[in-house]
């Protein structure tokens, strides 16, 4: 009797089957690294009986598989708190779902379960980025009434989430507020201030966080990178990637496009490039920020020739990329490699996408080809202000005026959402230049302020003096210039300098003169324009004072600058360059350009050379 082995009851036995069954299916789920062997796992678990939905749902979740996690979580027949938080989390930092992500969090209301501490932060990141501020606002109240207030991961998504409503004093508010605050406190304030474009402030506070002991981290570094290119501080900049050296932090996709990004809004494109070629592994936010950095610059070429080593770097190329580069076209007339990006963009499906459809227009525009400018204009089914103002620009800039002034006109009528700004104006203003049209110049200056509230800038007083100086009336143009509530710059002055030079007013072009000089002593247009007009009146020792002051202060006339494509190939030249280096191709498209303007009845005016 006392030698026979005992053996459990067997429904004891099946018990424990289980438990061991269902503890190494779960270790397994934790090892699946493809949906493939997540369903293999599952379908076990639902042979064994195993009904354990909120171990399955983080992980499909950690696997990107939208489609497998909204049917198990539709087949749970009372998902809990965890549930719901588990997929708010998921629809927010994995699928940027951000309207289902609100729905959830009313479902889940609705339901009778209690919002907590994992829900918040994710429902307030949705809210930011829906700039749905009323969902905000209200969500912010029950955190109030349940006691959630002090919460630190909660207080640093509402942080973000008021920054982004452009509320920085509600953010700062609960930043002051927070008794102890960590590295994510501070984070959370210095890149609201950043993104919204507070830049002198998130300096100020990255500063404070340094005095208060606290050491930045990638986050941070990011964040003030941003900054510092918005202020052009060039200084601050070059002793954070110091600090990222001396502290030996890897220089990964995110802080090396934050380094590339400062060099290149300070235009030290020499050490953006320097930390470009050092990373070791590029990804695709590494190589757009070193092209948007050359093509932002004028670094056109650099710029195209970048992009075309991306290609054969076989990384994938997106919207942000083509901007950039069709930027860099637009600046020297590339058209060939515009040309491939539309075709491209057409079949990745990116032709509608407002951005690359709006580059695209200016690019077609400025390379001379209009219709097809107007084309990729007409078939954007969104349009924003940008479109609308490439658009009126471009027909401006081929003289085009009337159907500038139209389409102005359909742009309010149509596109409720699209109100013009000061960029619509100055395109406006400059297609009346064009033509002359002055009566209809003064009529919209005056409707910026009377309808549309918008204050005129410096662009459109230029525009303005230059339309009247062009038609002759120089006095006009002159009194415009003096009830302009701040001093003109050097462009106003300018254009009414050059009006001067073809009407020969000379008491006009002294006081033009005059405040040139002290503006842009550097200059060497308006000293050579100055000299002509006395020339053409015969003033020879007052133009001959104008050269004489030229080269006392060592100014050298800069050469004018134009580019042909031949074959794909951009050739540059300058004033004064000879022909002799040049392909037999470019002397014979200068022969028949040539040729054309003869025949034309073109008689060279060299009195404004």
């Amino acid at each position: 009797m006392f030698g026979t082995k005992l053996r459990p009851p067997r429904f004891i036995s099946r018990h424990l089957r289980h438990v061991n069954i269902s503890e190494k299916l779960l270790l397994l789920l934790k090892e699946c690294a493809s949906t493939n062997q997540l369903q293999q796992v599952h379908t076990q678990m639902l042979v064994n009986c195993i009904d354990k939905p909120n171990f399955l749902l983080p992980k499909i979740i950690d696997l990107k598989d939208y489609n497998y996690a909204s049917l198990l979580f539709s087949n749970i027949p009372q998902p809990d708190d965890y549930a719901f938080n588990v997929m708010i989390r998921g629809l927010t930092t994995t699928w940027h779902n951000y309207p289902l992500a609100l729905q959830f969090y009313y479902h889940m209301k609705f339901l009778g379960l209690r919002p907590n501490n994992f829900t918040y932060p994710f429902l307030f990141i949705s809210c930011a980025n829906l700039l749905a501020m009323n969902h905000g606002r209200a969500a912010h109240s029950s955190v109030f009434k349940i006691g959630l207030d002090s919460d630190g991961h909660v207080s640093h998504s509402l942080i973000t989430m008021y920054a982004r409503y452009g509320e920085l004093g509600c953010a700062r508010k609960l930043f002051d507020e927070i008794s102890v605050r960590d590295l994510v406190s501070w984070n959370s304030m210095i890149s609201g201030y950043s993104k919204m474009g507070y830049a002198q402030n998130a300096v100020g506070l990255f500063r404070e966080m340094r005095d208060a002991g606290f050491e930045p981290d990638e986050t941070s570094l990011v964040s003030v990178l941003g900054a510092c290119g918005d202020l052009g501080d060039l200084s601050f900049g070059r002793s954070l990637e110091e600090f990222v050296v001396e502290n030996k932090m890897e220089i990964n996709s995110h802080l090396g496009s934050a380094l590339i990004g400062m060099y290149g809004k300070c235009g030290d494109l020499l050490s953006a490039r320097r930390v470009f070629d050092s990373m070791n592994r590029k990804d695709r936010v590494t190589w757009n920020a070193m092209i948007t950095g050359y093509a932002q610059n004028g670094m056109s070429d650099e710029a195209i020739m970048l992009f075309d080593g991306m290609k054969e770097a076989g990384v994938d190329i997106d919207k942000i990329t083509l901007v950039g580069v069709l930027s860099a076209c637009a600046s020297v007339g590339a058209l060939d490699v515009g040309i491939w990006i539309d075709k491209f963009a057409s079949q990745r499906g990116l032709q509608h996408d407002v951005y690359v459809a709006t580059a695209l227009t200016d690019m077609y525009a400025k390379c001379g080809c209009l219709d097809n400018a107007l084309r990729v204009f007409e078939d954007m089914p969104l349009k924003n202000e940008v479109s609308w103002n490439a658009m009126i620009s471009a027909l401006a800039f081929h003289g085009r005026a009337m159907e500038a002034i139209s389409l102005f006109k359909r742009m309010i009528k149509e596109d409720g959402a699209a109100r013009p700004n000061d960029i619509t104006f100055v395109g406006l203003l400059s297609a009346c230049v064009h033509v002359g049209l002055v009566d209809e110049g003064r009529r919209l200056f005056n409707s910026m302020s009377s309808t549309f509230r918008l204050v005129p800038k410096i662009e459109h007083y230029s525009c303005m003096v230059d339309l009247l100086a062009r038609a002759g009336l120089i006095h006009e143009a002159w009194d415009f210039i003096e009830k302009m509530p701040e001093k003109p710059d050097e462009v106003v002055l300018g254009a009414l300098l050059a009006a001067c030079h073809k009407c020969r007013n000379v008491d006009v072009t002294e006081r033009v003169t005059q405040l040139l000089l002290e503006l842009e002593p550097s200059n060497s247009g308006n000293y050579v324009i100055s000299s002509k007009i006395y020339a053409n009146l015969k003033k020879w020792d007052d133009s001959a004072r104008m050269r004489v002051l030229m080269r006392q202060r060592g100014v050298i006339k800069t050469p004018g600058c134009s580019w042909v494509e031949v074959e794909n190939h951009i050739h540059e030249f300058h004033a004064g360059d000879g022909l002799h280096h040049s392909p037999l191709e470019i002397h014979q498209v200068f022969r028949l350009l040539n040729e054309d303007m003869k025949r034309e009845g073109y008689v060279p005016n060299i009195n404004f050379l």
